[in-house]
């Protein structure tokens, strides 16, 4: 089983925004594939949704958590010991990254968590560095001083074209990462973004 987790926070307060755009991506690839959300209980606590189809034979289950953003590890670790999910293999964790500019997708299979509380809350929690993460950018030149504003804030009519098509190219990697491995995911996800001339030194 392939397991694939939209980073974000729960609510409608927080729906399309900079921060939710992982859990965008998610909800997004669900829809395309027709998947049931059904909840994942810790006791009488639901802690996040999850639902699964098959890609080129290899089960694939989503899962957004419904904890807070900076607590998602909570939902990460129960899913993947219910499920016995290797996270070195078998986890793709989706998330924003206020350090890359907008619109570029960038596939890593390990590394740190960059300053991101999602992240490290579900780095933390698996108690391993060695995690696939999927980050699309939301960045802004220059950045804003206060970045929980920032990241809390829905897109600009102007962006959301950018935006979009980030999102998309998203969807698409994380389909070629449940079926061809993270490699081949790379090609796929990181190469348009060398083509664009976009700088990554950021990270």
């Amino acid at each position: 089983m392939k397991l694939i987790v939209g980073l974000g926070n729960v609510g409608d307060a927080y729906a399309h925004t900079r921060h939710n755009v992982g859990w965008d991506v998610v909800h997004a690839l669900a829809d395309q594939q027709h998947v049931a959300w059904q909840p994942l209980r810790d006791g009488r606590r639901v802690l996040a949704r999850y639902g699964e189809w098959a890609e080129a034979g290899r089960q694939v289950r989503l899962l957004l958590p419904e904890t807070l953003m900076n607590a998602s590890g909570d939902a990460v670790a129960v899913a993947a010991a219910a499920w016995d999910i290797e996270p070195e293999r078998e986890l793709l964790l989706v998330c924003d990254d206020v350090n890359l500019p907008l619109g570029a997708v960038r596939l890593k299979p390990q590394g740190s968590d960059g300053g991101h509380h999602g992240l490290a809350s579900c780095l933390g929690a698996l108690k391993t560095t060695q995690v696939a993460r999927l980050r699309i950018g939301v960045g802004a030149d220059p950045l804003p001083r206060d970045l929980i504003e920032f990241v809390l804030s829905p897109f600009r009519a102007e962006e959301q074209a950018v935006v979009d098509q980030a999102c998309h190219l998203a969807v698409g990697g994380c389909r070629v990462w449940a079926r061809d491995g993270v490699a081949t995911a790379m090609n796929r996800v990181n190469a348009p973004e060398r083509e664009t001339g976009r700088s990554q030194e950021t990270e």
